[in-house]
């Protein structure tokens, strides 16, 4: 391909973003390319393969007042002369679009690309700084990202003219071992009623929340199912107080790295969120052939298809409790959507295809100045 260097740019990250970025800098080091990453002192440990560089750019969107990692950024950036610099998520490619502008704001150096992994937060304030960014990256970026087609046609709304979609495959995994799914199986301590999985970040966005609602209606059943939740956040505390108020049984198992293992035990896994984009446990899921309910949002629907999952509304308790119960009751159901999930599967992107995607578009841009960068220099420092 035309660029050789290749710098990835990631604000604080606690989930798939880290792992994908850091799949991303991976294959292209492993393809002879030159691959260095720019985040949070935090997240060094997720590069150990590639060069690490800390840029301090908080995961909390705060608007463009602290000028410490644009400028940071510019000069790491003018040292190390990338082809193509990517970033991920919208805090990153603001600052990205700032370390990278030229007088009275024109792009120059280096190509530009962003990945778009979540929408617009809940809340005025939250949602006009989310815009004010989106508006940023998108004109200044010379290709976009985006994990669901939701944020392709807001990208393109503001202002983006290169848009497509991002494969974000989960990492590959082979089968649980018999010693890890009994251990898995010891932790959660079912003693024979079925199990109810969950994982992911105790954030908002997962709706577990909700999840905990709808498990209220399941604690009538005979027996009632166990909710097992797999994963930590800033919620954790105050969904296990919501359980405990609510006499509902819930196994809060924490950061877990056997969630293969976790889903081999699974007799349904539940993924009711308000927002995703292409979700690495609805994926791994998918790739367990597990019976899957999960809601209609983002790029779930394009991932699961109509018969690989039962799809429900987001934020509604109630019809994700019927949905559960459906596939708790009904064995023909289970093995109809066990079975589609495994189908769906072999559909799904490897990383390899990921890394060759992200490639291609790596090449386009370097290959032509795009319509909107005009003529390129390199970065001042």
């Amino acid at each position: 391909m035309t660029a050789t260097r290749i710098a990835y740019v990631i604000g604080t990250t606690a989930g798939g973003t880290g792992r994908h970025v850091a799949m991303l800098a991976e294959g292209c080091a492993a393809r002879g390319l030159a691959a260095s990453v720019f985040g949070p002192a935090a997240t060094r440990s997720l590069f150990p393969a590639v060069a690490f560089e800390p840029v301090e750019i908080g995961g909390r969107i705060q608007g463009v007042r602290d000028w410490d990692a644009p400028l940071r950024l510019r000069r790491l950036l003018a040292r190390g002369a990338p082809d193509v610099v990517h970033a991920h998520g919208l805090r990153a490619g603001a600052v990205t679009a700032l370390a990278l502008a030229g007088p009275r704001g024109r792009r120059r150096g280096p190509a530009m690309v962003v990945t778009v992994h979540n929408t617009a937060p809940s809340g005025a304030v939250p949602g006009a700084v989310y815009l004010a960014l989106e508006r940023l990256t998108a004109r200044r970026a010379d290709a976009v990202l985006c994990v669901s087609a939701d944020l392709a046609v807001r990208m393109r709304r503001a202002g983006a003219r290169d848009v497509t979609l991002a494969a974000v495959p989960a990492p590959a995994a082979g089968p649980p071992s018999a010693e890890a799914v009994g251990k898995a199986r010891a932790d959660i301590g079912a003693r024979g009623r079925p199990v109810v999985l969950a994982a992911g970040r105790c954030a908002r966005q997962k709706g577990f929340d909700i999840l905990l609602d709808a498990a209220v209606t399941l604690q009538h059943r005979d027996p009632a199912p166990l909710l097992v939740i797999a994963g930590e956040g800033p919620l954790t505390g105050p969904l296990a107080a919501r359980s405990r108020a609510s006499g509902t049984d819930v196994r809060f198992l924490g950061l877990r790295a056997d969630v293969p293992a976790l889903l081999a035990v699974a007799d349904v896994v539940v993924v009711p969120s308000r927002w995703e984009g292409q979700p690495l446990i609805v994926q791994e899921a998918l790739r367990a052939g597990r019976p899957l309910v999960a809601s209609r949002v983002g790029g779930i629907p394009a991932l699961t298809g109509e018969d690989g999952a039962l799809l429900v509304p987001p934020g509604d308790p109630g019809r994700l409790a019927s949905a559960v119960a459906s596939v708790l009751d009904d064995p023909v159901l289970s093995g109809h959507l066990a079975a589609a999930a495994a189908a769906r599967a072999a559909a799904l992107p490897s990383p390899s295809v990921a890394v060759d995607a992200a490639l291609a578009v790596y090449t386009r841009l370097t290959r032509h100045d795009p319509p909107s960068a005009g003529k390129r220099s390199r970065i001042a420092s």
